[in-house]
């Protein structure tokens, strides 16, 4: 058996890291079809499943106050059955082409997906254009779905987060607010809909006027121009008379107060912490805000893990950041803790929100800017994640290059930076939540004078 002389063993130099390049979102061609519809058209080569985003303006506003949830039905039954395919031939249409599609309906716009492999490309638009311009929504479905949806409303009531979310919604909005109440409505709202609801609310707000698909994919040898013009461009209707221009969700006169929601005997406590922040259209520019959120609570090891989670042992993990919405946004914190650990987790949460516009490290700015440039490439390096992220942003009406302008700014930005935007656009005024035990920490949480506090039912 030889031995290695380990003395003799020429030492290797260090390879030298390449820094990575500039990077930016890959920019679509863009063309409009017969009927106005926006088309924007990434060619991704070697990326043989394309896929389809279609967003059609819908402010969810809209819907009648005596059946929301309307919107999210319609959206769920637009792939079952159609006046030229009926519920089972469509099914089977679509599984044999490989093709899967879905929608479904978000603040102000109803969002369909489909990704299909790339020779199946034409058949598959036309489906989608069949399901959203000639559904049925047969009675039969919609009773379906009708069951359906007041199942998962049940099954959401024994998830402490979202139980959270929904009360925090409710305190946070004004009442007259659709932001208020549930997306996909309430218990009441969702049994009294109807056939007839679901096909008015189709008729009345699904149009071509302002729409706009986006396909992502290897598109060698496709005529896709002329496959979206025979297909989506030749959707017409009447014309849509409801206005779908932002409107504000304006917030509640009393939202800066606490709410413990009270599940007796819950061993641990679900926090929902929120307050006002920017949306992404704000004048001082957006790459401040997902940085922020990194460093606060996006990561383990952020502010707030490093002392909840690692110092306190009182948590798994919780998480902070941005949900911006088409005007205004909300900085939210969320997570678990241990029940004794609740009174303890809310002074120690608002101590530690209320010290970051006031010193943020150079450590922490790096750390942060570097994970939100430098994983981007890997983010966004399928057709898949390409489509969703320009469709969201023609869906808001935002520039096609605002995701790469967000980036080449973050890498500017300095802790100064930080605090200046977090001090200037996020305010102090917090909407707390508590899903729990009530009775284990009521009288220790109006101590800390975070707020009024109330105590409702689970």
């Amino acid at each position: 058996m030889s031995t290695v002389d380990e003395a003799s063993t020429p030492v290797q130099p260090r390879p030298e890291v390449t820094p990575p390049g500039e990077w930016s979102f890959p920019q679509p061609r863009e063309l409009v079809l017969p009927n106005g519809i926006r088309a924007l058209v990434h060619d991704v080569p070697g990326q043989y499943v394309v896929s389809v985003r279609v967003t059609v303006p819908v402010a969810l506003r809209h819907e009648p106050p005596a059946v929301e949830g309307v919107a999210w039905i319609m959206a769920r039954l637009l792939d079952e059955g159609t006046r030229t395919h009926e519920q089972r031939e469509l099914s089977e249409l679509l599984e044999r082409r490989g093709v899967a599609i879905g929608a479904g309906m978000s603040e102000a716009s109803l969002g369909m997906d489909m990704d299909v492999p790339q020779r199946n490309l034409e058949a598959a638009l036309e489906l989608l254009t069949e399901c959203l311009s000639e559904p049925v929504f047969a009675e039969t479905e919609v009773a379906r779905l009708t069951r359906t949806r007041l199942a998962e409303i049940e099954q959401e009531r024994a998830s402490a987060g979202r139980r959270a979310l929904k009360e925090w919604a409710k305190t946070y909005y004004d009442a007259s607010s659709r932001a208020s109440r549930p997306g996909s409505g309430t218990p009441e709202t969702v049994a009294a809909i109807t056939r007839q609801d679901v096909v008015d609310f189709h008729a009345q707000h699904v149009h071509p006027e302002g729409a706009t698909v986006v396909v992502a994919g290897d598109l060698t040898g496709v005529d896709v121009d002329a496959l979206l013009a025979g297909s989506l461009g030749a959707w017409t209707t009447s014309g849509r008379t409801a206005s779908v221009e932002p409107a504000p969700a304006p917030r509640a006169a009393d939202a800066a107060r606490v709410v413990l929601v009270d599940r007796p005997g819950s061993v641990q406590s679900e926090i929902l912490i929120g307050s006002p922040g920017p949306d992404r259209r704000v004048d001082s520019g957006w790459a401040p805000f997902p940085i922020l959120g990194y460093v606060i609570g996006g990561a383990p090891n952020a502010r707030i893990d490093e002392v909840l989670r690692e110092d306190k042992g009182y948590t798994y993990g919780i998480r902070a950041g941005f949900r911006p919405r088409q005007i205004g946004s909300a900085f939210t914190v969320s997570g678990s803790v241990r029940a004794d650990s609740t009174v303890d987790s809310l002074r120690l949460l608002t101590q530690i929100l209320g010290e970051v516009g006031s010193g943020l490290t150079e450590q922490e700015t790096r750390a942060g800017v570097d994970f939100m440039t430098l994983t981007a490439p890997g983010r966004y390096d399928t057709a898949d994640a390409i489509a969703d992220e320009t469709s969201g942003l023609a869906g808001d009406n935002l520039p096609l290059t605002f995701t790469s302008d967000v980036i080449t700014a973050m890498r500017e930005l300095t802790p100064a930076d930080l605090d200046a935007a977090w001090r200037e656009h996020v305010s102090q005024e917090r909407t707390i939540i508590v899903v729990g035990d009530a009775s284990l920490y009521r009288d220790e949480v109006e101590a800390l004078g975070l707020g009024p506090v109330t105590v409702v039912a689970n």
